[in-house]
């Protein structure tokens, strides 16, 4: 909401927007020849391009010394005549607006502190959050910030060595590894008064606020890249107009054609004097003595990290002698590092959970996923679990780039299923508090995300390899927990000795031997039989079970008669049919973004394949993850589709089961619910529930001619 004070500069303040005179700007009278040109009281002026439109001032603060500080800087910015906005990241959704700074041509400026134990406070907490997951999430891609214009200024104190500066430095290298552009280097306050680089904090902001100043004036000049004053053999590019000025009529994302030299590392050096040093130390032969002390810390700083990267790779080695004569742990530190800056929380030394980006839309009400619109899971209270990370396959379009480890039998440790599953539940939990104040999550569905109902044992792996997987599954159901184990088609054995689930889904990614090699990449010799083995064990299954068929275009959607077939061997309750994810590039695989099929495309697979197999028809769709559900006909009472799983019901069905001993089984129609009419192929909601929002941005009519 803008207020309009005085005319002259004006300052946003948590949502609000006051304009302020200029008090060093005089009293301008127009002079009278200007006047002739004045047409209804306004001078017609040439329209310029406009190259900044406006500064955004983002701050998270603990103490109020940002939110000050951040004030400070709207002030001073007054003089450019820019509309300026400070928001408070507490009240900020980045998973809406962040977006929005790709092409508004703004500035944004970020004014963030570190915390206790390097945290962020609390009001930047979510924010850094969302920023350090999105950055981690192959979804998002490297050029999903390209276009924003950023600078960082982060406060600390340098007493705490270990966390100095930790929230700003991570702030950078997020936005960063977004695709952002960083349009100068970042500064650091530091309110150790000995060891701070001016005196103080208040003297770092001053120093860094001028030079930012100073480079937005470049900035609204069209000038690209900040010219260091160390430019090699005297050639300076900042200096040449065709460098440095943009042409009339480009747009942001044509003035970064690439990533200058301040963005070729998602860290910003913020030690001058130690960068001066090297320059000097490269450039200049004769070292002058009063450099000298420099010089000299620089090589014993060196010295010092020589000597412990030594020392970590002699404890490495130990290590590695040490566990020669045991069995290993299947996660082994490299992977904990990669697996963790994805955003897995892992358990023991073969187990993880992740927080799945549905569970966070359906507690801000915006829909859940496609097992929400199939079977009716509430999304916000299911978790994301397994207990093996190892796979026997190494697929095409595997969501982790082959980070996870593999293996064609256990021969790892084993940790419990008791301690896995009580830990799995305490990380989903703490995931959870997390989200408490976060704008847009709603009260009563943060209580209810708070117990857990479902767990979707697909997270990653191949969760039927964990020895004691029939315990986990009991164990589960003990604690109410409805259970969605999905295998790869690779262990037949296995899928005959397991004990009921809520739902058993089987991989299928092809349907001949050649294309099965091709996408899914198994490592047993023998992998077509036990798919083949696999999908009869399936069939004599009596709770439910389902086909899960990732469609990959040009490699395997013209195998329609060979599903077909398949379908007949494993007689599947449902099928789920799901155009692939391009999950980004990677050495491991040569999928591009060209292998995934449009929805119509999807659907019309479908309704192809539904031709070829007459028990089935196609029951539900969700959209907005390119998946439909083909079930069979025995689901189907009356006119009336009942895909859906009275989850009470089965958690009374499995304690009988229980305690007969096994002896007392029962079917998957034994616990189907009705599916409400907006989740059919075919409704006009395409999959969306009437109740979220997402739905209202997506109301509209469905041509399902032809299928």
């Amino acid at each position: 909401m803008f207020i309009p004070n005085e005319v002259g500069r004006r300052l946003k303040l948590d949502g609000y927007c006051v304009y302020f005179k200029n008090k060093n700007s005089p009293e301008k009278t127009t002079p009278k020849a200007s006047q002739n040109l004045m047409t209804n009281g306004y001078i017609s002026h040439p329209k310029k391009e406009v190259f900044v439109s406006g500064v955004k001032i983002f701050y998270g603060s603990q103490t109020g010394t940002a939110k000050g500080f951040a004030t400070i800087l709207a002030e001073a910015l007054s003089s450019l005549n820019l509309p300026v906005a400070m928001i408070n990241l507490k009240d900020y959704d980045p998973d809406d607006r962040l977006i929005e700074e790709v092409t508004s041509k703004n500035v944004c400026a970020f004014l963030v502190a570190t915390y206790t134990d390097g945290q962020p406070p609390e009001s930047a907490a979510w924010f850094c959050k969302w920023l350090e997951e999105a950055a981690n999430d192959f979804r998002f891609g490297k050029t999903y910030l390209k276009g924003m214009r950023y600078a960082v200024f982060g406060l600390g104190n340098s007493v705490y060595l270990s966390h100095f500066n930790t929230v700003g430095k991570n702030v950078d290298k997020w936005l960063w590894m977004l695709g952002a552009h960083r349009v100068m280097t970042r500064g650091e306050g530091d309110g150790n008064v000995v060891k701070s680089k001016h005196g103080s904090v208040e003297a770092d902001f001053t120093a860094w606020k001028t030079k930012f100043i100073s480079r937005l004036q470049a900035l609204c000049k069209g000038e690209r890249k900040h010219c260091g004053g160390n430019c090699k053999k005297g050639k300076c590019e900042s200096n040449q107009r065709g460098s440095e000025v943009a042409e009339p009529g480009s747009h942001v994302q044509e003035e970064l054609p690439h990533r200058d030299a301040e963005d070729e590392e998602p860290f910003g050096s913020t030690n001058e004097e130690e960068s001066d040093t090297e320059d000097h130390l490269s450039s200049n032969p004769v070292i002058d003595v009063e450099d000298l002390g420099k010089i000299m810390d620089h090589v014993k700083k060196e010295k010092r990290e020589k000597e412990q990267l030594e020392g970590e790779t002699s404890a490495i080695r130990s290590t590695v002698k040490s566990e020669a004569s045991e069995r290993r742990a299947m996660i082994t530190p490299a992977l904990r590092e990669a697996l963790t800056k994805q955003g897995y929380q892992l358990i023991g030394s073969h187990s993880g959970v992740k927080l799945c980006r549905w569970t966070k839309s359906m507690l801000r009400g915006r829909g859940g996923c496609y097992k929400h619109t199939f079977y009716g899971i509430e999304s916000h209270r299911c978790m994301e679990t397994t207990p093996s990370l190892a796979c026997a396959n190494k697929c095409v379009f595997c969501w982790r780039h082959h980070t996870n480890p593999v293996g064609t039998e256990w021969r790892w440790k084993m940790d419990q299923p008791e301690m896995i599953l009580k830990e799995a539940i305490e990380n989903h939990q703490n995931m959870i508090k997390q989200f408490k104040g976060v704008p847009g999550v709603k009260e009563e569905r943060f209580e209810e995300g708070m117990t857990v109902k479902h767990c979707a044992l697909s997270l990653v792996g191949e969760p039927i390899m964990y020895p004691e997987i029939n315990k986990f599954l009991k164990l589960l159901h003990e604690c109410k927990i409805s259970s969605f184990l999905v295998t790869n088609a690779q262990f037949p054995a296995e899928i005959r000795d397991l004990k009921p689930v809520t739902q058993l889904y089987v991989s299928v990614d092809a349907s001949t031997k050649d294309s099965l090699k091709k996408i899914d990449r198994p490592l047993f010799r023998d992998f077509w039989q036990r798919f083949l083995d696999s999908l009869k064990a399936l069939a004599a299954k009596q709770q439910r079970t389902v086909y899960r068929l990732t469609l990959v275009k040009a490699w395997n959607v013209d195998e329609l008669q060979a599903y077909a077939e398949l379908v007949s061997l494993g007689n599947p309750d449902f099928i789920e049919v799901k155009g692939v994810t391009y999950c980004g590039e990677s050495s491991a695989s040569s999928l591009t973004m060209a292998n995934v099929p449009w929805h119509e495309e999807v659907v019309r697979f479908v309704c192809e394949l539904v031709d070829l197999i007459p028990d089935y028809e196609v029951a539900c769709e969700h959209e907005h993850s390119n998946c439909l559900l083909i079930a069979h006909k025995k689901f189907k009472i009356g006119r009336e589709w009942w895909t859906w799983i009275d989850y009470s019901r089965f958690q009374e069905l499995i304690q009988e089961y229980e305690d007969s001993g096994g002896s007392k089984t029962f079917s998957a129609k034994d616990y189907m619910a009705k599916t409400p009419h907006w989740a059919l192929f075919g409704a006009n909601e395409r999959g969306f529930d009437p109740k979220d929002t997402r739905y209202q941005r997506k109301n509209k009519s469905k041509d399902i001619s032809g299928c």
